[in-house]
């Protein structure tokens, strides 16, 4: 053991450029896997500071026992509580204060006429409570608000709308409000809730703009006497509250708040992160294995000399696993610390583009360092493990040998099993995506389509690289013809070299199609579904935004111009015992501004005890027309509804339609998602756009858009998307490009005696340079047109299997321009790989190089 150590450690020094690609591509693997945990954890910990330090004063949280959940939404919707329990709250031994917490939707316009926030964290607003313990927010300038239109705002929503105290604004309630700023607070000594904006009103203009009726709150805070613990405050609390009330404590309160955000942003954003982190160690792993097969290959001779020597199989084996150790644990180790310099950068970095990341010291757990690190040493080793067995099993008289030759390429047992597999992916994943929809295994499919590619690469790269690189020799003559040989010569360490790359680009490509398809989804929607001309609408995504009027779109009815305007509110009941959201709207107007495919009965006569619902709906809840469906509303009561109408569609419209005179009883703030209007004949669209924009100025101001304008801001969230999908994936491209570099490098290195000969027979500098670039754009080709080809196949079978696991018909969608960047990146990205190998190859000394052995 020992002997083999030092022969590791005589190895390393002799060749640390060898393990340099390997280095850097464990380093950078382990950096973004340890900053993506340092930062989740920083995260929770953030919150869990400014969430307990707002409520640090509220003992107690009186409020409605139930929620109504709807899919898709893990907070629910509670009934109010009513604020004249507050001098019963009061009375009870050990309360020191109560006050009634309004909270509802509200959005500040900025000096500039734009709406503060809005795109993903809520904008609300709610009564300015006076007892400071119990207020999360403190006043850090100017005064509380006192008479009607006074409000105190965020420092952080002051600085974004460009709002100073004494300024007069508009709040969207979504009735428009004029408002005058009156103060300036802070949030948990922090100068607001990440990016969330906060507008503290009286409690009469609470009661007036963000509630159904006076008397009504969201909650109830409450304080405790000196000595009196939180929970024996809930104690007490409870046998005094109505029934359907219940009293938490503040800390519950708190932990609520905080895992709210954690399921709602910070689990996925973390598990995306952790997911491309898996992508940059599998790319690493191709690169890390890659080197080591061209060492061990390159030491043939030298292994062979000692198994000669008398080294056993084990020696050998252990020697190059040594060597794998201690590049593995060295490169882990400097990407713990490249890791928390990468959270660091993310804290300073996310506040800046306007990402919700609250300030706080960096938080570093044992498992956030111990994981990564354990993960970077698995990962080497078993990237080291086969050549290192390859190692072993050299024979002695493998000395006597000049080369080996790679048959790879031939191999009709890799070609065999290769096809079999993608026999077998392709039949997995299309059970999965046409036979039986199952996400499950149309992922399995994927995978196994991933592993055919890998298994299939020495072999395809054969037929790709002559394919590839055949108009090279016309191009390029000999140079070109030369680089296309060098690329055939080992077609497992081309294809593994390629592998990385492929892997990388396919994911690229996977995503970008996606993108692609999800917008081409929004466009047919729009175009299927939305009949009107124009649509004026909130925010696309996230909860921000306060919604529009109720009264816009009656008041653009109004306009001469126009032939029908419909407002589309939004409500939620159980619907025999299931959480559903509710569209509500005028059904009549509805009907002739959607298509809303097939009605059967009518949607003329809903009333205040009718319902219509879709197809879809119907058949999972057994209804049809004639039916009775039980509604349970957020205040309690339940209600029988009559089936009306049946309809076939449902995107824009939604699975339950009632009326507003039906929702007017059960109605907490109200508001509009979307008015959808139609001109009449022979009105253009700009002047009829005018019209409705100079009618919605006096509601707020809200964006008035053509239909086209509608369906890409729609979609506006998936640019978004992707574009962070591209600066996560640039890792992976990165080290894949490493792994092309240090394998030319490597190859370079095995040739020297040949580069040298051709040098000696005539070959310029510049020739040389042009052969080992060209041999490097050839392997990324072949990476780039296989991670093509397998991004798109798994794109389609992701648009499949959402198709099949949603209610919504998705559409499938390959944008050529966004690919064919992708392939231009792919190539660039492998001539760049070339440069320094080609260099190096070009200062070769003649001489030295014919003599080397």
């Amino acid at each position: 053991m020992n002997a083999s150590v030092r022969l590791s450690a005589s190895s390393l020094r002799a060749h640390k450029r060898r393990f340099a690609g390997t280095f850097l591509a464990v380093f950078l693997g382990v950096a973004f896997l340890a900053g993506t945990l340092v930062m989740g954890d920083t995260l929770r910990a953030s919150f869990d500071t400014m969430f307990g330090n707002a409520t640090s004063g509220t003992d107690a949280v009186v409020r409605s026992a139930d929620a109504i959940t709807t899919p898709g939404d893990s907070e629910g919707v509670r009934e109010p509580v009513a604020t004249n329990l507050v001098g019963t709250i009061e009375k009870v031994p050990g309360v020191a204060a109560a006050a009634p917490n309004i909270q509802g939707a509200g959005q500040l316009i900025g000096r500039n006429g734009d709406p503060i926030g809005g795109q993903g964290p809520p904008t609300l607003a709610g009564n300015w409570i006076t007892d400071p313990e119990l207020n999360a927010y403190r006043l850090a300038e100017g005064h509380a608000p006192r008479g009607p239109g006074e409000v105190v705002i965020d420092r952080g929503t002051a600085e974004r709308g460009d709002l100073k105290i004494g300024d007069t604004t508009t709040l969207r309630t979504p009735d428009p409000v004029k408002v005058t700023v009156v103060g300036l607070a802070t949030f948990g000594g922090e100068d607001g809730m990440a990016q969330v904006t906060f507008t503290g009103m009286t409690r009469a203009d609470a009661e007036k703009y963000l509630t159904a009726a006076p008397g009504e709150a969201t909650t109830i805070q409450v304080r405790a006497g000196p000595g009196v613990s939180q929970q024996e405050l809930v104690d007490a609390l409870t046998p005094v509250l109505p029934k359907g009330v219940e009293a938490i404590t503040g800390q519950e309160s708190a932990e609520e708040n905080t895992d709210m955000i954690s399921s709602q942003f910070l689990s996925v954003f973390t598990t995306l992160l952790l997911v491309f982190s898996g992508v940059a160690l599998l790319v690493a792993t191709f690169s890390i294995h890659n080197t080591f097969a061209i060492v061990v290959a390159q030491r043939t001779r030298e292994n062979a000399l000692l198994r000669a020597l008398g080294a056993s199989r084990r020696q050998v084996t252990v020697s190059t696993l040594v060597e794998a150790s201690a590049v593995a644990v060295t490169a882990s180790a400097a990407g713990l610390a490249g890791g928390i310099g990468i959270a660091a950068g993310l804290q300073a970095l996310f506040p800046a583009i306007g990402f919700p990341f609250p300030e706080g010291d960096l938080v570093i757990s044992a498992l956030s360092m111990a994981l990564p690190l354990a993960v970077g040493v698995v990962v080497c080793l078993g990237s080291a493990l086969l050549p290192a067995v390859r190692a072993g099993r050299t024979a002695p008289l493998a000395a006597l040998r000049e080369t080996a030759v790679d048959t790879s390429g031939a191999s009709r047992t890799r070609a065999v099993t290769g096809l079999a597999l993608i026999a077998l992916a392709l039949g997995v994943t299309l059970t999965g995506v046409l036979a039986s929809p199952s996400i499950w295994l149309a992922a399995t499919g994927a995978v196994l389509a991933l592993i055919a590619f890998v298994v299939l690469g020495p072999v395809a790269s054969t037929t790709a690289v002559r394919v590839l690189g055949g108009p090279l020799d016309r191009l390029r003559g000999v140079t070109g013809g030369l680089a296309r040989r060098n690329a055939l010569r080992s077609p497992k360490r081309t294809a593994a070299t390629a592998s990385a790359l492929m892997i990388g680009v396919a994911v690229v490509s996977l995503f970008t199609v996606f993108g692609a398809s999800l917008k081409a989804t929004m466009d047919q929607t729009v175009a299927r579904s939305f009949a009107g001309d124009v649509a004026i609408s909130t925010p696309s995504f996230g909860a921000g935004g306060s919604g529009l009027s109720p009264r816009l779109a009656d008041a653009v009815q109004r306009l001469p111009e126009v032939d029908t305007a419909v407002g589309l509110g939004r409500g939620v009941a159980e619907v025999d015992g299931k959480g559903r959201a509710l569209t509500v709207t005028d059904p009549v107007a509805l009907e002739r501004t959607f298509d809303l495919g097939e009605i059967r009965g009518s949607m003329n006569g809903l009333g205040t005890d009718g319902i219509a619902i879709t197809e879809n709906e119907a058949d999972k809840q057994h209804l049809k027309t004639g039916d009775k469906a039980r509604l349970t509303f957020t205040d309690g009561r339940t209600q029988t509804f009559t089936v009306r109408a049946v309809y076939g569609q449902s995107e824009l419209a939604g699975d339950y339609v009632i009326t507003r005179d039906a929702w007017a009883p059960h109605r907490t703030q109200d508001a509009d998602t979307l008015v959808a209007v139609s001109f009449k004949d022979g009105v253009g669209t700009d002047d009829g756009k005018a019209a409705v924009e100079k009618a919605a100025a006096q509601y707020g101001n809200p964006e008035v858009q053509t239909r086209d304008e509608y369906a890409q801001s729609a979609a506006g969230g998936i640019d978004m998307m992707l574009t962070l999908v591209y600066a996560l994936l640039a890792l992976a491209v990165l080290i894949a490009l490493l792994g092309i570099a240090n394998t030319l490098t490597l190859a370079i290195h095995e040739r020297t005696r040949e580069l040298g000969l051709l040098r000696a027979v005539g070959q310029t500098r510049s020739q040389l340079r042009a052969m080992v670039r060209w041999e490097s754009i050839l392997v990324a080709a072949f990476g780039t047109v296989g991670g093509l080809a397998l991004g798109a196949f798994l794109g389609w079978v992701l648009v499949e299997a959402s198709d099949g696991a949603s209610d919504s018909a998705f559409a499938f969608a390959m944008p050529p321009l966004q690919l064919t960047v992708v392939a231009l990146v792919g190539l660039t990205a492998g001539a760049l790989a070339g440069l320094r190998p080609a260099r190096r190859a070009a200062r070769l000394d003649v001489l030295r190089a014919i003599a080397t052995e």
